[in-house]
């Protein structure tokens, strides 16, 4: 065999191997896209009734008057009036604090106009009440209505809803839920690979999603303004289907 035809042989040969590796390799990574790709996407809703453990109460009344010192010495025994109900209701010390009193001289507004004001002082006083003890804070609420036969004159509607309802334990149950919905997104899964004839493998990817606080009812909104509340988590889940 003369040079020449070795040359043509080992052409050949070379030649070869290369259209096999160009055939090969585009062919085992469709593989793997498609392996890849071999999966399914769920979502997986846990819900749990939960009851607030935090009362904030914020309690506001107002004086008017044309004589600062009357004033003020009326608004001192309307509070004193209050926190003797708070106390004869079970509250104590601790849960109750008094925040500055807020004064307005309506004769300094210089936005009022030229009229004058029936009363020039408007003295304001609150009372704040952080219990964790909600259903005493809810009674007491809800009876607090009796001191206006006294004369204390609350400001807006803040004797009949003023109450925030907190639920501060999300951290404990946090744990439990996500497991509970994650074993939903399995059981949906479970039902796609199902009717196309595959089985659930481990977790590709997942979302915890975002924990909400809501009222039992489902009403949106009112979630703080009630004891009873529902604490919902949906997470988004990718598992491997073989």
């Amino acid at each position: 065999m003369n040079e020449k035809m070795k040359n043509k042989i080992i052409y050949g040969v070379i030649l070869c191997f290369g259209l096999m590796c160009a055939g090969f390799f585009p062919g085992y990574y469709y593989f793997k896209t498609y392996k890849t790709n071999n999966s399914v996407v769920v979502k997986g809703l846990a819900e749990q009734n939960v009851k607030a453990d935090l009362a904030v109460w914020n309690i506001k009344f107002t004086v008017a008057g044309n004589d600062i010192v009357s004033s003020k010495a009326k608004v001192e025994k309307q509070l004193s009036e209050v926190k003797k109900f708070l106390l004869a209701e079970g509250f104590q010390e601790n849960e109750i604090s008094v925040p500055s009193l807020l004064v307005v001289d309506k004769l300094a507004d210089r936005y009022g106009g030229d009229s004058v004001p029936t009363y020039r002082y408007i003295l304001t006083q609150k009372v704040d009440v952080k219990s964790t003890n909600v259903d005493l804070v809810e009674k007491a609420s809800s009876s607090i209505s009796k001191l206006v036969s006294t004369g204390i004159v609350f400001e807006g509607n803040d004797y009949t809803n003023p109450v925030k309802y907190l639920f501060t334990g999300l951290n404990e149950i946090k744990p439990k839920m996500l497991e509970e919905a994650t074993k939903n997104a399995r059981i949906s899964a479970e039902e796609f690979a199902k009717a196309s004839d595959s089985k659930v493998g481990k977790i590709r990817k997942a979302s915890q999603g975002v924990f909400s606080i809501v009222s039992q009812d489902g009403v949106l909104g009112t979630e703080q303004n009630v004891i009873d509340k529902k604490v919902r988590v949906v997470s988004t889940i990718e598992f491997w289907l073989d």
